[in-house]
């Protein structure tokens, strides 16, 4: 299991992209959690990530969106933050805005922990007060710390089942 989830610069703080489509740039982009990844070429992850919303909306409902794509280029599933305060049109099935954006990325062969890591994302994503804790937060660095101690500690309880 993968413990290194939500490090430094995995957030992007206050997104400025106009629509669901920027979001998901910024964030793969702004962030180091995928620019650190050896080997990964960020554009082609970029449009992988793109395609897969262009499928059918990743807006989860409830201000939350889970963008995801998977490549042999990623050995560990990994996870970036882009915050909205203003919200982004995610199209989703609420219709509401997405202010919390994460974006996934695993490798194909890592199925079991990529659904336990959308898992994880959408019984947070249920948590009206873990909503309204991250947008309330004045840094990225305590976005980064509240996100990681309630994401790792949902996903510890998914394998300990």
């Amino acid at each position: 299991m993968h413990q290194g989830f939500f490090a430094p610069g995995s957030v992007v703080w206050d997104l400025a992209g106009r629509n669901k489509y920027e979001a998901i740039r910024d964030t793969i982009h702004g962030t180091t959690t995928f620019r650190s990844i050896p080997g990964l070429d960020l554009q082609e992850f970029t449009r992988e990530v793109i395609a897969r919303e262009e499928e059918q909306s990743t807006g989860f409902g409830r201000g939350i969106a889970i963008a995801h794509g998977r490549t042999p280029q990623v050995p560990t599933s990994e996870i970036a933050l882009g915050v909205s305060r203003g919200g982004i049109d995610f199209q989703a099935f609420d219709g509401r805005p997405v202010h919390l954006l994460f974006v996934v990325a695993s490798h194909p062969d890592r199925q079991i922990d990529y659904l336990r890591i959308l898992s994880s994302l959408a019984t947070l994503a249920r948590s009206e007060l873990f909503r309204q804790d991250l947008l309330a937060c004045l840094c990225p660095e305590e976005v980064e710390r509240k996100v990681s101690s309630a994401f790792n500690g949902v996903l510890q309880r998914s394998y300990a089942l």
